[in-house]
């Protein structure tokens, strides 16, 4: 859906070292999993605060939809975020094109499968950590190494978590143990990228109104704590987007470490 590809195949609009500068320079952020969904929404929110992004997916035909709304502005490449060389790979693309990068919304993520953890597979736990967090790791990763690398150095890191690190649903074990690993990746990031000028901000997002979210059946009936069935209030994730501009606009010196981003009145507060 948004976290994977075949390789380092990279489209742009041209030079974009001398685009929309703000200041003294212009300003460079990577979104993966930028195709659709909530990075889709985070890529034209981004472009409307003037920054030049980078988008990246495992399906080229998202991808060339979304920076077609803003070709000087948007750029995009193709990218396994599991695949350590293709990782490598968007990095060095990413260095020779813009020169530097100041912000990385890591947003890469799949629902995983459902079921009761008696009746859950390995193979499918192990492939949702994979994506979601292991792929978050590497996107991360590189995202440091350049921050800390460049010069200036100095950068921001924003994770898309999600509110099931903090209240799962029933039968969703693979996807609510990646984005609880994801809290703890985003917090170590803040720690050792503090030598560095390097911020890291986490977002638990609930009920945006995506394709992910279908898979939790939240517009349909979704399963509640006590069995029972819910249609549950959703948000645009275009709103949920607001809240990433949001943190990327802050100046060096602060910093949204924590953030949660809901739908009004879903179940999730107090006792349902």
């Amino acid at each position: 859906m948004n976290e994977a590809g075949d390789g380092p195949d990279v489209t742009d609009g041209g030079d974009h070292r001398d685009h929309r500068n703000h200041g003294d320079r212009a300003r460079y952020a990577l979104v993966t999993g930028g195709g659709a969904g909530i990075g889709a929404e985070v890529a034209r929110a981004l472009v409307a605060d003037g920054w030049t992004v980078r988008i990246c997916g495992r399906t080229p035909a998202p991808l060339e939809a979304v920076c077609a709304e803003s070709p000087d502005a948007l750029s995009w490449a193709r990218c396994d975020v599991i695949d350590e060389s293709d990782v490598e790979a968007l990095f060095a693309g990413i260095a020779a094109d813009f020169g530097r990068l100041d912000l990385a919304v890591i947003n890469a993520g799949v629902p995983g499968p459902t079921a009761p953890l008696g009746e859950m597979s390995a193979d499918g736990f192990r492939e949702t950590v994979e994506i979601n967090l292991t792929g978050a790791f590497l996107t991360a990763r590189g995202a440091f190494r350049a921050m800390a690398a460049q010069d200036p150095a100095g950068g921001r890191i924003i994770f898309n978590g999600s509110i099931a690190a903090q209240t799962p649903r029933p039968h969703s074990a693979p996807y609510a143990a990646s984005k609880a690993g994801l809290a703890g990746l985003a917090a170590v990031t803040a720690l050792d990228g503090r030598p560095h000028g390097i911020t890291a901000t986490r977002i638990d997002v609930g009920n945006a109104a995506t394709g992910l979210l279908a898979g939790f059946g939240a517009s349909t009936g979704a399963l509640q704590a006590d069995g029972s069935h819910l249609v549950e209030p959703t948000f645009p994730a275009a709103e949920a987007a607001r809240a990433f501009a949001y943190a990327a606009s802050l100046p060096p010196s602060a910093v949204v470490d924590q953030l949660t981003v809901t739908a009004a009145g879903m179940p999730f507060a107090g006792r349902g």
